[in-house]
């Protein structure tokens, strides 16, 4: 192994070739992202407000005002724990592989490669759900403002399904070609993000009538019939957020398909103003939209260039060769050498964001289906990693950094022949801890508290959302 230079003497991105090539890995993707680009870029793939605003539907009609303040609570800390857990595999090992890598290097030999197989396919097929419904959300909350501001439109099934469209057609564009100022985008996003909570909160706390607070902290509703209240508690954990503000049965009767737009209303009492507002829950929608299909055409790539995907091959070939690794310098025939864009991936998520919209032309429950499909593939992909993690952190088969040097770091060797039958290879070394780590009992205590949060969210993410169960209100993730 070459030695390893003084991190001071290296720039950003010359570290980013060394962690890559500790890691078995050659820089291929050009990386332009700055703190602050990358800042932006999480917060608007997260959309933290505006999705609690769009998804506390479920939450309020399973739980109610009471049962979204405390599953609120209730997800904030099991959602902290299990990103504490992962922020530890990312400091062990950067890289875009995520989570099937992280399964990888800490399952045993005798079933890694099952679950780092099985990981991958889990990650990837939330990611493209993902998509899928944030392109949804954003169509049919376009809809729900043209009901709003135009009272005599019938909305149409597949109306939402054209807006999905438009809104994937919009993403394309953005990632291909104007991906060069993507990050100077995300940095503007990030300033909206902030500015726009306030320009929503503000004029709402102001302007609605406020209840009493037993309404907010003691109010429960089991709207889905289920057979006892902390079960409709826990299906309604899905959507969850607080939303305290306005009537509740008018917020759930609305023609809109969103409650929050009803509340908008009733809070400014004007149309005009609820539109404005809502207007910048759609901008920001949409720009989550960009981020996740930039983030989701990526993991893609890397899935294929480790031949987790059929068709490999094709997504992850290198330019001028048969082998699916290559340097910056020659970047693969599917990444666009003047851009270092995975184009072809690019156009499969986007073919199968458009496949699923189909789903949402014959059934009124599509986004419960699409959105349970997101948190099951993700949350699944998070427990593997989270339980290896917890497993090697109670078996001590992880040492310390300042007891290792830099041979003892993990290495992913792939190795091919000059053949078409090459063949993987991979090296695992000692486990070392990254920059990152927990102190060792609260570590468990976080590891374990996150991986019995993922058991639980996975778990309800299969129920419907009503009871009896009917073939329109089915979940059939």
């Amino acid at each position: 192994m070459a030695p390893i230079s003084h991190p001071q003497d290296l720039t950003a991105d010359e570290r980013d070739r060394e962690d890559l090539a500790r890691l078995g890995k050659k820089q291929v993707l050009k990386r332009n992202f700055g703190f602050l680009s990358m800042l932006g870029f999480s917060c608007t793939m997260l959309i933290t407000w505006e999705g609690l605003l769009i998804l506390f539907v479920q939450g309020l009609t399973n739980g109610g005002p009471a049962g979204l303040i405390y599953g609120f609570i209730f997800a904030w800390i099991g959602t902290l724990a299990v990103f504490l857990t992962l922020a530890e595999m990312a400091s062990m090992a950067p890289t875009s592989s995520g989570q099937y890598h992280w399964a990888a290097m800490l399952a045993p030999p005798s079933c890694r490669k099952i679950l780092s197989y099985l990981t991958g396919w889990l990650a990837v097929t939330g990611w493209q759900a993902l998509v899928a419904s944030a392109c949804y959300l954003s169509g049919t909350l376009i809809q729900g403002l043209i009901v709003l501001e135009n009272p005599d439109y019938e909305p149409k099934l597949w109306h939402g399904t054209f807006l999905f469209w438009a809104t994937v057609a919009c993403a394309v564009f953005v990632n291909t070609v104007f991906s060069r100022a993507l990050p100077a985008l995300e940095r503007f996003i990030l300033v909206f993000h902030v500015l726009g909570f306030f320009a929503i909160i503000i004029p709402l706390v102001y302007l609605s009538p406020h209840t009493s607070s037993h309404d907010v902290f003691g109010r429960f509703l089991n709207a889905g019939g289920w057979s006892s209240q902390g079960l409709s508690f826990f299906v309604g954990l899905i959507g969850n957020i607080f939303a305290f503000l306005g009537n509740l049965d008018d917020a759930l009767d609305t023609s809109t398909g969103y409650p929050f737009m009803e509340i908008f209303l009733q809070g400014t009492g004007s149309r005009k103003g609820s539109a404005a507002m809502i207007s910048i829950i759609i901008l920001l929608g949409v720009c989550a939209t960009i981020a996740l299909l930039a983030s989701s055409s990526r993991l893609t790539w890397s899935f294929a260039r480790d031949r987790g995907l059929p068709g490999w091959q094709y997504l992850s070939r290198p330019h001028g060769g048969s082998t699916p690794q290559a340097s910056v310098d020659c970047p693969p025939k599917q990444v666009e050498p003047r851009t270092f864009l995975p184009l072809v991936s690019i156009a499969t998520t986007t073919t199968i964001a458009i496949l699923l919209s189909l789903i949402s032309i014959g059934s009124t429950v599509a986004l419960n289906d699409v959105l349970s499909l997101t948190i099951a593939g993700l949350f699944l992909s998070y427990l593997v990693c989270c339980s290896l993690l917890l497993y090697r952190r109670l078996t001590g088969g992880i040492i310390a950094a300042r007891n290792s040097t830099p041979s003892t770091l993990l290495t992913t060797s792939v190795h091919h022949s000059s053949n078409t039958n090459s063949t993987h290879q991979a090296q695992y070394n000692p486990l070392t801890w990254g920059p990152f780590r927990l102190p060792p009992a609260l570590g468990v205590i976080v590891n374990a508290l996150a991986c019995i949060f993922l058991i639980v969210i996975t778990f309800f993410s299969f129920f419907p959302p009503v009871t009896p169960v009917a073939p329109s209100t089915m979940n059939y993730s």
